[in-house]
This record gives structure tokens, C-alpha cells and sequence, in this order.
């Protein structure tokens, strides 16, 4: 009877590891799915957060009035900037006033994306303000037909650090407050008369 009884005490225990073993497997399982989805969700809340400040960065020269187009000195001579100071370039493959940079190249040279109203601004020409419609949609500026475009190379106002690089398969230019393109060079890293 002894050998009965601790046969029967042997399986209970198993029976009861067996059970618990589950238990664990079912818990643990659960807790890496769960952190699959904690990563999922991180993941997508990341790249929506990329895209709304992309997004901001595009229209960061636009406020609750318009998106303001302006005219600043700059070792180039007078140029036109965005509302906040920061360069504007065209893009010489642009024709007929629609932009040719999309893919990798709007990494570099972000579209001024019209917000509101235009508004041209210490020496800015309304009359040469208007928009054009860029594949997703959006509206972008433009200044004499030309679309316009920001250089990430560009960290502060005043600087023209993208002044006749050839990149995108393409040359960038300054524009002068006629809607001109100004070929000269004399990037400026600095303040630039701001």
C-alpha cells in the first residue's frame, strides 16, 4: 500500500508541476506577445511622430496669419527668405512651375508648403507670390513660377550653404527679390546681416 501511495503522491505532483509548467508557458508566451505590441505601437507612434514634424518643419514659416515670404541682406546680395528668416531656393529642373524634387530629394530640400494666406513681407512682391499643386496634394509656394525650397544644410537664418550645389540631379539657386536666380557664390555659415 506504502508503494500505492507514494506512486499516487508522484502523479499529483506531476500532475500539479505539469499544470504549473502550462501556467508558465501560457504567461510567458502572453508576455512576448504583449511586448510585440508595446513595440508595434511604439513603432507606429514614431513614425507618426517623424511625420507630423516633417510635416511642421514644412510649414514652419507659417502662422495663424499665412505663410509669409520676406526679403533679407545675405553675403549674396538681397535674397529671398521665409517667414523666419531662413533662405528659399529654386530648383533649376522646376518647369513651368512644378517642382521636380520628390523622393529622397525633399529630405534635403524640404517644400515651403503654403498654410493660410501668402503674405509677401519687408520687400517680398505679392505679385509674384502664388502656389503650385505637388503630387500629394499639398500646395507649394512658389515666387516668380519658382517653387520654392528650403536647404537642411541650412541650420539658422541667414545662411546659404545650398547656394549652387548640384544635387538631386540638379542645381540649386537663391532667388533675388525680382524672382531671379543669383549664380554667385559666397555661401555664408553665419549671420549673413540678420
Amino acid at each position: 500500500m506504502r508503494g500505492q501511495g507514494n506512486n499516487r503522491d508522484s502523479q499529483e505532483s506531476f500532475l500539479i508541476d505539469s499544470s504549473h509548467r502550462t501556467a508558465m508557458a501560457k504567461r510567458i508566451r502572453k508576455e512576448h506577445e504583449m511586448k510585440g505590441l508595446i513595440l508595434s505601437i511604439g513603432a507606429v507612434a514614431a513614425a507618426l511622430s517623424l511625420t507630423y514634424g516633417l510635416g511642421m518643419a514644412s510649414a514652419s514659416s507659417s502662422s495663424a496669419g499665412g505663410t509669409k515670404i520676406a526679403v533679407a541682406s545675405s553675403k549674396l546680395g538681397r535674397i529671398i527668405v521665409d517667414g523666419r528668416g531662413r533662405t528659399l531656393y529654386l530648383f533649376a529642373r522646376d518647369k513651368h512651375g512644378k517642382s521636380a524634387c520628390s523622393g529622397s530629394c525633399v529630405t534635403y530640400w524640404p517644400p515651403l508648403i503654403a498654410s493660410g494666406k501668402l503674405l509677401a513681407v519687408s520687400g517680398a512682391r505679392a505679385s509674384l507670390l502664388g502656389t503650385t499643386r505637388r503630387a500629394d496634394g499639398r500646395r507649394q509656394v512658389t515666387y516668380r513660377n519658382h517653387p520654392l525650397y528650403r536647404y537642411v544644410g541650412d541650420a539658422t537664418k541667414g545662411q546659404t550653404t545650398g547656394q549652387g550645389l548640384d544635387l538631386s540631379g540638379g542645381e540649386w539657386w537663391v532667388l533675388s527679390p525680382a524672382g531671379n536666380k543669383i549664380v554667385k557664390s559666397g555661401s555664408s555659415t553665419g549671420n549673413g546681416g540678420y
